[in-house]
């Protein structure tokens, strides 16, 4: 890998085209760093948020004398920020059934409270976003009640099981984001 701090003398001046080529090289890795945290975390505002701090940083910065060393910096505080914001948010992964038992829950009015009208919308709206094939096998997965195996389920919709697999994790992930992000709290709803 190409050492990025070559661009650092003219990034530390203020060089945006300096900046630009040095983002080229090092955007790609700092993503990679953020990856774990990606289904919890908006990781493109962090991604921002990072790059506005190195920009900020980088005439103060000192290299160490090895390679890259602004870029290991934008990493250590890409890391520090999503870590951070897990505490803020006290973002809790849901387990593998987590989200199926709270679509369940809502379809027969299980959730605490019932007939929360307020978690009724928020779950329909977030249900509407979702994209045609993620809906329909959630949909489908849903209206089973989990009486029909995954084949059956797919075969229905037309669609070989490994999509319809794929579809349907998809739909659960998006779901959960936006429960997420309208600050439902499922594990205290389902309790």
């Amino acid at each position: 890998m190409l050492d990025l701090d070559d661009h650092l003398t003219l990034l530390a001046a203020g060089d945006e085209d300096a900046f630009g080529r040095w983002l080229a090289g090092a955007e790609p890795r700092l993503r990679g760093s953020l990856r774990s945290y990606a289904a919890r975390l908006d990781t493109e505002a962090l991604v921002q948020e990072v790059l506005l701090r190195v920009w900020q940083v980088a005439p103060r910065h000192l290299p160490d004398g090895r390679p890259n060393s602004l870029l290991r910096l934008a990493v250590r505080i890409a890391r520090n920020l999503a870590i951070d914001e897990i505490r803020r948010v006290r973002a809790e992964p849901m387990d593998e059934d987590g989200m199926e038992r709270a679509l369940a829950a809502a379809e027969t009015g299980a959730f605490r409270g019932g007939s929360d009208p307020l978690l009724r919308r928020i779950l329909a709206e977030c249900e509407e976003k979702l994209p045609g094939k993620p809906r329909e096998a959630l949909a489908q997965r849903l209206a089973s009640g989990g009486g029909e195996p995954d084949e059956i389920l797919a075969e229905r919709l037309g669609m070989r099981l490994n999509t319809f697999l794929q579809n349907f994790t998809r739909a659960r992930k998006l779901l959960a984001e936006c429960l997420e992000k309208n600050r439902v709290d499922l594990a205290a709803e389902l309790s």
